[in-house]
């Protein structure tokens, strides 16, 4: 055998000896666990041959605590690129048949690596996480890895697409790029997030806690909001994952990809017409409303489980990507609290990073009330969301359904904004309260002097209605465009999206701004 083709043997043994990983057993264990491999995850992801890796011969170059005995090619990463549906996406997935996927420095200068590619590129970025944290017997410098990753994903924040899927431990310092991202997607009994494990936390604070109860999915999805995505298998994350990609464009530079619609746009719906209820304290499905008016009822929502009352996700309307942010009259009578104004604000200026036109469904009757909210800076993460729509220069399309009260009224997306085109339904109450509070505020004294308090409080009340429980007043002064049908509201978004295609608006030139955090 010629001295070449021995050597192009060497290089087949290599590859096939990266390709294991950790070996056999690690691979077989991690099945065991009902988890994938690192190279098997990003071969369901992508399309099917499009992976390309970089780095399969990488190594530690660590000696301490007798380390270096320990060796394997590509050292607990997968990173490379390929394609999503046609389009480039750079990819890391975390080994964890190799030293549990922990960060040593090479590995963290694989991501980087990667990172950096996917910056120079303009393409989204996609990271696997399933890793027991730092590799300790590096030090500062698994400490060092992890930092140059924080900053890559800081610089990438707002110019490529950022996704973390989350299939296994995610702890320690590792949480925070996942955090720094831009959407994170968890499974359901086989992953968890947290800073300090249940260990720490019963030594420190004398809690007993599980991991899952500590930081599984259901926690990060419905209480921290740290998640916006729970999935029952891997197979459905990847699925997610590529749905996610197809509303967004490449990078900030691009618009998001147009499909083909076969729905008609001048389709009426009948049921809008009848959805309000006569009494404005009844609810109704805010679903509803979206599934109706969107093309072929397709809504991929984000943070579905947490702060209920708000509703953030993607939808196309005559095939054009959007981002819809609605109120939930089902829940909390659809009022805006802390957690809805964080889960808000941060959608919309995704929204507005990537060129993606806003949609906001507004049924608001005010902010929660009380010390829990105060003491909690509700202030503050009102004046996100508020903070949020203001600095958007996105093409935004209001509809005002029902009540639309106080400075609640102001944050949803108002005219004074800059909303481009704002639509009310002939059902919508745009005032400063709801007529039974404004009564007790103006006319308290007529009412508690007269013959027949009750009597006149009603009289008050339908006068104050009359007056400013309705759009026309609103309308009056141009903060409403235009009073429309509800069986109309797919068209006119529509109508008003095609308008706003060559909008163009810049904010003040400045280093950045001082959002209320």
């Amino acid at each position: 055998m010629s001295n070449q083709l021995e050597k192009v043997k060497e290089l087949i043994s290599l590859r096939e000896e990266a390709r294991l990983g950790g070996g056999e057993n690690r691979i077989e264990a991690q099945h065991n666990k009902g988890k994938y491999t690192a190279r098997e995850r990003i071969a369901m992801l992508l399309d099917e041959g499009s992976f390309e890796e970089f780095d399969m011969f990488v190594q530690h170059r660590s000696t301490n605590f007798g380390i270096e005995k320990t060796k394997f090619l590509g050292d607990g990463v997968v990173t490379g690129y390929g394609t999503i549906e046609g389009r480039l996406v750079y990819i890391y997935a975390q080994d964890f048949t190799v030293f549990g996927g922990a960060l040593s420095e090479t590995l963290a200068m694989k991501i980087c690596k990667v990172m950096d590619q996917a910056m120079k590129m303009g393409a989204p970025l996609i990271g696997l996480n399933d890793s027991g944290g730092a590799r300790i017997q590096e030090g500062v410098n698994a400490l060092a890895g992890y930092a140059e990753i924080f900053q890559r994903n800081i610089l990438a924040s707002g110019v490529v697409p950022q996704i973390s899927g989350i299939f296994g431990p995610c702890a320690g310092g590792a949480v925070y790029s996942p955090a720094l991202t831009d959407f994170n997607i968890m499974t359901r009994g086989t992953s968890y997030m947290f800073l300090t494990g249940p260990k720490v936390v019963k030594a420190v604070t004398g809690e007993d806690v599980s991991q899952e109860q500590l930081g599984g999915a259901s926690i990060h999805t419905t209480k921290s909001g740290v998640a916006h995505f729970a999935v029952d298998t891997e197979e459905d994350g990847f699925g997610l994952i590529r749905k996610l990609l197809s509303y967004l464009p490449q990078n900030n530079l691009e618009e998001t990809p147009l499909k083909v619609c076969k729905d008609p746009i001048d389709r009426l719906d009948d049921s809008l017409n009848e959805i309000i209820p006569d009494s404005s304290t009844q609810s109704y499905d805010m679903y509803e409303v979206i599934g109706t008016i969107v093309d072929n009822g397709a809504f991929l929502e984000v943070h579905a489980d947490y702060a209920k009352n708000i509703i953030v996700g993607f939808a196309r309307f005559n095939g054009q990507a959007v981002g819809i942010v609605a109120n939930q009259p089902k829940v909390m009578a659809g009022c805006l609290d802390s957690n809805a104004s964080r889960k808000g604000g941060r959608f919309v200026r995704f929204c507005d990073a990537f060129n993606i036109p806003l949609v906001t469904l507004v049924d608001v009757p005010g902010f929660l009330p009380g010390t829990g909210q105060e003491y909690n800076g509700v202030i503050l993460h009102g004046a996100k969301l508020l903070y949020a729509y203001g600095e958007a220069t996105v093409p935004k399309v209001t509809v005002t359904l029902r009540k639309s009260y106080g400075g609640a009224y102001c944050v949803m997306s108002s005219k004074h904004l800059r909303g481009d085109m704002n639509y009310a339904w002939p059902t919508a109450e745009i005032a400063v309260m709801g007529p039974s509070g404004a009564v007790e505020v103006i006319f308290a004294k007529e009412v508690a002097a007269s013959e027949n308090p009750a009597k006149m409080a009603a009289e008050k009340e339908e006068e104050y209605r009359k007056a400013f429980a309705n759009p026309y007043n609103a309308a009056q002064y141009g903060y409403i465009d235009d009073v429309i049908e509800p069986r109309n509201t797919r068209f006119r978004i529509i109508r008003a999206l095609e308008q706003l295609q060559t909008k163009k608006l810049t904010n003040p030139a400045k280093k950045h701004d001082n959002l209320p955090l």
